[in-house]
Parts: structure tokens; C-alpha cells; sequence
């Protein structure tokens, strides 16, 4: 007879259920301390198996949470997933603030540094690129065609401390419509323009698009520059006269950036100028039992050392939200987060659509079954640090501390709006495997299981899936996470970057009608 917690992870008292950590087969028996239970179906690694009856129509708790509803009677021994468990409507207590406890505070002298690019106006980069940014749609393969003026080899030959030219090109810009979708837009895009890894810029418009250059450019003080900082370039091709010409114009103006944004050197900075963007994807079963908490404790680490933390996928908190507002240094705070939750709510009705069509097939195929418990498990990445503040999407990240944008749960749009907000770093957790990069932003990805992580080696930077094989604890993964960290925002390279990942990642949200 197997001895239950060798094999599975309870993870709060009050749970009904474990997740496993093996394959099980039918009729085997394992012993529970006061109890035996026989399994009653084979169930697979990273699933859930039910510990105690539950009654049709009741809850289930796991992390020590509600994550769903009994739709039939659920017997110990039984496979808990889509086929007995489902998503109901029901209350959650939004007190504010009552667990927002500081972290421990750093010892004096042990706080570290990291070698990053000090910019003009004190902004610190972990990369250096150069930015050819398209204000509309109509002008994404003229910047595409400057970008590839500048193949990356040639480049880094002539301009070793160049990380490369990239083009940011998007699906909107002509017809944005007034208000927030037009406001969004903006801030994508001036984000990108000012982001701490991006030396300089050029940025490309067709000429009667509603996305005005000549607004966006005006409105956003783009022309007021900091002593030292690289002059932009703004064309447009109906001004410029064609594509051609175009191209011309504005990959001279990327050669006249090139020499300036060579002449950086790194050097020792505090990590007061570090925002990490977490976010996951490909999640399965053992998302919220390893990498995302392990990540948790890193990020609590960073935060402790001064830095910023930014949680998003607010779809991907739905159901766990009450446990952030409790986070909350302030009510207004904590209310701002729910104002969000209502947005998405309203926002599925009016689109007939649910929030519960997350968790995807490959999170369900992985163990996770309603959105509760996805975003349980989610919420772990941002560890028990306070929320300082909740932002709009690509809203410039004020920190420090634990901060959380709206964003959809998808991941390039969601990690498109962290990096528009300033973040210069990222990490994003898997269970099922992602070949994801996102330039200018060095991106993490830590694999939640062993097996992930040996079958994807050349995708994976980190495996925390050493927490479910007993050979390390959450706190020391994440610790192996915060100097992993540290170690890419100094010039490590991660797995996408080897591969050369992250040009067309770049998505920025669309909202409001297409006409």
C-alpha cells in the first residue's frame, strides 16, 4: 500500500481533494493516516484526486479555496476534473487590506546590484535595442522592411553592444475609435518608444490614419528629450512619398542611431530599478504547487530588495481576487482591482461569451479544471508581498512593491502590456510547454515538472519541478528564480533570446468595433 503524500500533495487542510505526483491505476490503495482509500479510475500525474466524499451541489476545496461545485456525488477515490466538477456562481468576501503585512525588511548590507545601462533621465535598461515602431497597421511591413535593413549578425559584428533592431508592428491604428481604445494605443506605443531598453527609435505612419503621428507625438511630449538621449525620427509615407522612400528615410536614421547606441556600458545599479513581469501559460495541475510559487518567493525577494513585481491576467485572478484585495495597502486600491473584475464580467456578457472558457484544452489536459483554480494557482506568483497599486493596461509601472495590470489572459497581449509599462525583465511559468520570447524584454521560463523541462531543455531556462521530485523546496526555487533573474538583467541570455525568439510577439490589446 502506498502512503498517500508520497505520491500526491495536499495542499491546505480543508482540502478535498490532492494533486498527484505519478500516474495512478485503478484499485490502487493508499493509506491516509485514520483512512485507506482505494482509487476508483486511473488518473494521470498533475490531476486531482477527490480525499473525502462531497455531496452533489457542494463545494470543493483545494488551497483551501472554493475552485468549483460538485455536479454529481463525488466519492473518495474518484478522479476529480470536468466530468464532476464545475463552475457556479458564488459570494466572495472583499475585505480590504486586512492581510496586507510588510515583507521583512532587508538586512543593511546585504542589499545587491545587478550590472544594467543607465539611461538619460535615470532609467535603467537590461538590453539595448533599436526601435522602428509602426503608429498604424498600413505602415507594419515598411517597418519590417527598414528592420531588415539590419540583419542581427551583421549588427552585433559592426555594434557588439547592440542587441539588434526590432520592428513593433500591430493590427489597428486607423479607425480607433475615441476614448479608452485610442488612449491604449498610445500607451503601447509610447511605452515602447520609452521603454529603458530601447537606446532610440524611429517611428513609421501611412499619414491619414485616425492614429495621428504628429498627435501621438504632441501629445506624448515625444520631442522633449533628456540631456544625452538619442533624437527619434518620425516619418510618414504619404508625406515621404511611397514605401521606398520611406525605407530609405528612416533606415538612415537608424544608421545615424547606431554609433550612439554602441557607446553604453553596464554598471553596478540597484535593483530599485528592476520590474519584473510575471505572468503563465500552458499551465497544468502542478502550475500552483511549484513554479508559481516558487516564483512567488522571488518575487517577494526582489521587492524586499526595492525592486517591483507586476502580476496581470485578470481573467486569470477571476475567483481568487478576494484573496489580492485583502493584499490591498489601501481600500481605493483594493477597489480598483474589483472595478476590473466588473469590466470582465460585463465584458464576457456582452460578447456571450464566459469567463470560464479558461482554462484552455491544454491546461485542462494538464490537470486544472475551472478558472478558480487556475487562478488560485496563478495568484501564487506574486508571492505575500502587499498590493501597492493597480494600473491600466500598458500603464507606466510606478513601484516599488507588487503591482497588478489588467490585462487579458492571453499570453503576448498580456506580457505586450507589461513590457509598454516599463517592465525590463520577465519570467513566465509553464506546465505544458511555451517557445515564448517577447524583445525588448529578456523573458524566464521556468518549467513546472521535471518531465517538461528534459523534453523542452532548449526552450526551458529553469525546472522547478524539482519541488514534486522531493530534491528542493519552494523557497529554494525560488531563490534559484531571483538569482536567475539577476543573472539575465545583467546580459545573460535566456533560451528564447539563444534562439533568436521574440520579433513577432509583440500584440498589443484592441479594443472597442472594427469598422
Amino acid at each position: 500500500m502506498n502512503v498517500l503524500n508520497s505520491v500526491a500533495i495536499r495542499l491546505h487542510c480543508d482540502d478535498d481533494v490532492v494533486v498527484l505526483k505519478q500516474d495512478l491505476e485503478a484499485s490502487t490503495e493508499l493509506d491516509d493516516d485514520d483512512q485507506s482509500i482505494r482509487v476508483r479510475q486511473a488518473v494521470s500525474r498533475g490531476h486531482k484526486l477527490a480525499i473525502r466524499s462531497v455531496a452533489e451541489g457542494a463545494p470543493v476545496r483545494r488551497y483551501g479555496q472554493v475552485i468549483g461545485f460538485a455536479i454529481r456525488d463525488i466519492s473518495a477515490g474518484d478522479h476529480v476534473h470536468t466530468h464532476n466538477l464545475e463552475v457556479r456562481e458564488f459570494s466572495r468576501d472583499y475585505e480590504y487590506g486586512t492581510a496586507a503585512i510588510p515583507l521583512p525588511r532587508l538586512e543593511p548590507g546585504n542589499e545587491r546590484t545587478f550590472p544594467g545601462i543607465l539611461r538619460p533621465g535615470g532609467r535603467v535598461g537590461t538590453r539595448n535595442y533599436i526601435a522602428v515602431i509602426s503608429s498604424v497597421n498600413c505602415s507594419a511591413s515598411t517597418s519590417q522592411y527598414v528592420r531588415n535593413r539590419f540583419p542581427v549578425e551583421q549588427l552585433r559584428r559592426d555594434f557588439p553592444n547592440v542587441d539588434g533592431v526590432i520592428a513593433f508592428t500591430h493590427k489597428s491604428g486607423c479607425c480607433v475609435q475615441p476614448g479608452e481604445p485610442w488612449a491604449m494605443l498610445q500607451r503601447v506605443l509610447v511605452g515602447i518608444a520609452r521603454h529603458p531598453n530601447i537606446a532610440g527609435y524611429v517611428m513609421i505612419g501611412l499619414g491619414c490614419e485616425g492614429h495621428q503621428l504628429s498627435v501621438i507625438r504632441e501629445s506624448a511630449r515625444l520631442d522633449q528629450l533628456k540631456p544625452g538621449e538619442a533624437a527619434p525620427f518620425f516619418v510618414t509615407i504619404q508625406q515621404q512619398g511611397g514605401v521606398q522612400k520611406t525605407i530609405e528615410a528612416a533606415a538612415a536614421a537608424v544608421t545615424r542611431l547606431l554609433p550612439q547606441s554602441n557607446d553604453v556600458r553596464r554598471s553596478a545599479q540597484s535593483l530599485r530599478h528592476l520590474f519584473l513581469a510575471m505572468n503563465c501559460g500552458g499551465s497544468d495541475g502542478a502550475s500552483g504547487i511549484t513554479a508559481n510559487p516558487a516564483l512567488g518567493v522571488a518575487s517577494d525577494e526582489l521587492i524586499r530588495h526595492g525592486g517591483t513585481s507586476v502580476l496581470a491576467e485578470t481573467p486569470e485572478i477571476y475567483g481568487a481576487e478576494h484573496l489580492l484585495t485583502r493584499r490591498a495597502v489601501s481600500r481605493e486600491v483594493g477597489e480598483r482591482l474589483i472595478t476590473h473584475i466588473r469590466w470582465w464580467e460585463d465584458h464576457v456578457r456582452q460578447h456571450e461569451a464566459s469567463i470560464d472558457n479558461n482554462p484552455s484544452p491544454g491546461n485542462k489536459e494538464g490537470g486544472l479544471t475551472t478558472i478558480y483554480e487556475k487562478s488560485l494557482g496563478a495568484l501564487a506568483k506574486g508571492g505575500q508581498a502587499p498590493l501597492t497599486d493597480v494600473i491600466r493596461y500598458a500603464e507606466a509601472v510606478q513601484g516599488p512593491g507588487l503591482v497588478f495590470m489588467d490585462t487579458p489572459g492571453f499570453d503576448p497581449v498580456s506580457m505586450t502590456g507589461l513590457v509598454c509599462g516599463g517592465c525590463n525583465v520577465g519570467v513566465f511559468t509553464t506546465g505544458r510547454g511555451s517557445a515564448y520570447g517577447c524583445k525588448p524584454m529578456p523573458c524566464i521560463k521556468v518549467a513546472t515538472n521535471t518531465t517538461l523541462y528534459n523534453w523542452m531543455r532548449d526552450d526551458m531556462d529553469l525546472n522547478a519541478g524539482t519541488i514534486l521530485d522531493g530534491t528542493e523546496t519552494v523557497t529554494e526555487v525560488g531563490h534559484r528564480i531571483f538569482e536567475e533573474i539577476l543573472a539575465v538583467a545583467g546580459g545573460k541570455r535566456t533560451k528564447s533570446e539563444q534562439q533568436g525568439i521574440g520579433d513577432e510577439e509583440f500584440a498589443p490589446w484592441i479594443l472597442g468595433p472594427t469598422f
